[in-house]
């Protein structure tokens, strides 16, 4: 199963979308905003990623800096920081794909073509 977690309205979802389909990969979208991800969901999609728990905060998002989460997150726990990233979608980089037990944040063709490259 593939499941895109995105931001309808995001260009780069739209990108990752875009990629999806011209490699005929079939799959499932979620919207991180109308079905935000608990606590649990994100506890198990970094474990998943291999990936450090701050590459799965949206850096660049306005509710990010308006928080001041980058301030913050340094002297945040793990469990602080999977709490807070739960609170509200758009505090999530996307898009996650997620390719049976491999998970990712953001688009990189290169990375995207490497989890589907058995399914094409």
């Amino acid at each position: 199963m593939v499941l895109l977690i995105e931001y309808p309205r995001c260009s780069t979802c739209q990108k990752a979308k875009k990629f999806l389909r011209m490699n005929n990969v079939k799959f499932k979208t979620r919207d991180i905003v109308e079905d935000k991800l608990s606590e649990d969901e994100i506890r198990k999609l970094y474990k998943m990623s291999n990936l450090s728990l701050k590459r799965f905060f949206n850096t660049s998002g306005s509710l990010y800096r308006q928080l001041r989460v980058k301030d913050r997150i340094h002297s945040m726990s793990e469990e602080e920081q999977i709490k807070l990233l739960a609170t509200n979608g758009m505090l999530v980089k996307r898009p996650i794909l997620v390719v049976g037990d491999q998970v990712t944040c953001g688009f990189k063709e290169a990375t995207y073509f490497d989890m589907i490259k058995n399914m094409v």
